[in-house]
């Protein structure tokens, strides 16, 4: 059954008042099937997508609730009472909370506030206070603590009660009286030790961890190359205010990952998924660049223009234009997308331009040949040897000038701190297209004989 024949039928279920039957379709799945069915009830009636969502235990409310994009948060939480949202609110991970109210609409904010606990207020206004993008945005301030005084088995003992208010306890952090970071322990070694073994003495001391300002984006990757289950943060003097956890880093690789696609075929960021977002927005977002393309394209046109005569007397060349413009721009496309992706893994860094530029310029100069090879078979069928030596020659050139730009362009937005996925296919071959059509009727008119 699909989540829209789900949301159907719990409709269905609850307007006849057969909650327990409507809690028993689909109480017992994973919280993020749950959420599925939730997001697709609450597209079409909030109201009862909240009457469906209560009937979970409050836990699994919260559980399920956390699994919803932040459109369908909003939207239920908009139909639920403030009293009965509060101690869902109450009940969410300490990061999830703060990115609701993030999200919500400043009334429905301030009217839910005064129904919390002042330490969830508080910890709501610290955690939503931290600049978006960066670590301190998506932290949480559900971590565990031990001081390294304890004894192993102490250590435990602490950890098995603060346990049902942690994000996790697999990883402890070690703090001196001020909350400085000192270190780290896993719970595997506080097993395994002696019971009267020091936490000071099992910690690991070399604890990667970063600041509450950096990029979210540099948490993501810090956590995917030392594959640990979590990163603590550190403000500037050291103390710890929180930690990114591995699944907060996967939400935010797809974030990312969602915006250079996007950025990459010259669409603007999205406020919505596809689905929900209406018709001005995705006009919107696509709009300016389609137009900056398009008045980047009149420089292709001014090229042709500039070259009527050579044209008028080589009518056969009008037969390639397409097919020398296009691989200069699909080499460049090859090439810019190798190397955004290099600079946003970090694979290669702007230093390194040099020398990519280098090896790019001998591998475009093989492609180039290679594609000469084929299409010059085909100028001579067509126009004879001068038109195909013209061909093969533009081709080889054309080639390796579309794809140095596409491999310079990333590098240079780079330099100007500008995204580099804006180097994107459209942008590289506007580009590539006007410096095609110069080069291609100017090895043309250098070649061949024009009529007296």
């Amino acid at each position: 059954m699909t989540n829209n024949h789900l949301a159907d039928t719990l409709f269905s279920l609850i307007e006849r008042g057969e909650t327990r039957a409507a809690a028993e379709l689909f109480g017992k799945d994973h919280p993020a099937d749950i959420a599925a069915t939730l997001a697709a009830a609450a597209r079409k009636n909030p109201r009862a997508a909240w009457a469906a969502l209560e009937l979970l235990p409050l836990p699994r409310q919260a559980e399920s609730f956390g699994y919803l994009d932040h459109i369908a948060q909003t939207r239920i939480a908009a139909a639920a009472p403030r009293a009965k949202l509060a101690r869902l609110v109450t009940e969410m991970n300490a990061d999830e909370r703060a990115d609701l109210f993030n999200e919500m609409s400043g009334e429905l904010a301030e009217a839910l506030l005064p129904a919390l606990a002042q330490a969830e207020r508080e910890d709501i206004r610290r955690l939503a206070a931290y600049e978006d993008g960066t670590a301190g945005a998506i932290m949480t301030s559900d971590y565990a603590t031990l001081p390294q005084h304890l004894t192993a088995a102490e250590a435990i003992e602490k950890l098995r009660r603060e346990a049902p208010d942690k994000e996790t306890i697999y990883r402890a952090y070690v703090t001196d009286a001020g909350r400085r970071l000192i270190g780290a322990v896993r719970l595997q070694d506080l097993i395994l030790a002696p019971a009267r073994a020091l936490v000071g003495d099992i910690m690991d001391r070399n604890t990667h961890a970063i600041s509450v300002h950096d990029d979210q984006e540099h948490a993501a990757r810090q956590i995917a190359r030392y594959d640990v289950i979590a990163l603590p943060v550190v403000d500037d003097q050291g103390r710890i205010v929180g930690i990114v956890t591995h699944d907060d880093a996967m939400d935010v690789m797809q974030e990312e990952a969602t915006e250079d696609f996007h950025r990459t075929g010259t669409v603007s960021p999205l406020a919505a998924n596809v689905r929900d977002a209406g018709i001005f927005l995705l006009y919107r977002a696509r709009i300016v660049w389609l137009v900056v393309l398009v008045f980047g394209n009149i420089f292709s046109g001014a090229g042709i223009a500039a070259f009527e005569d050579t044209i008028a007397a080589y009518v056969a060349l009008v037969f390639f234009l397409p097919l020398l413009i296009d691989s200069g721009g699909n080499a460049g496309s090859q090439s810019a997308t190798l190397m955004v992706r290099a600079l946003a893994t970090g694979d290669v860094r702007i230093g390194d331009w040099g020398q990519m530029l280098g090896r790019e310029l001998l591998v475009a100069a093989l492609l180039g040949l290679s594609m000469a090879a084929a299409v010059s078979l085909i100028g001579v069928v067509r126009g004879g040897p001068e038109i195909a030596l013209v061909v093969a020659s533009a081709m080889v050139i054309i080639v390796i000038v579309g794809s140095l730009i596409g491999m310079t362009l990333p590098f240079v937005l780079t330099r100007f701190n500008l995204d580099p996925a804006t180097a994107s296919a459209p942008l590289v071959t506007s580009i590539a297209d006007a410096a095609g059509v110069l080069i291609y009727f100017a090895i043309a008119t250098a070649f061949l004989p024009l009529p007296g």
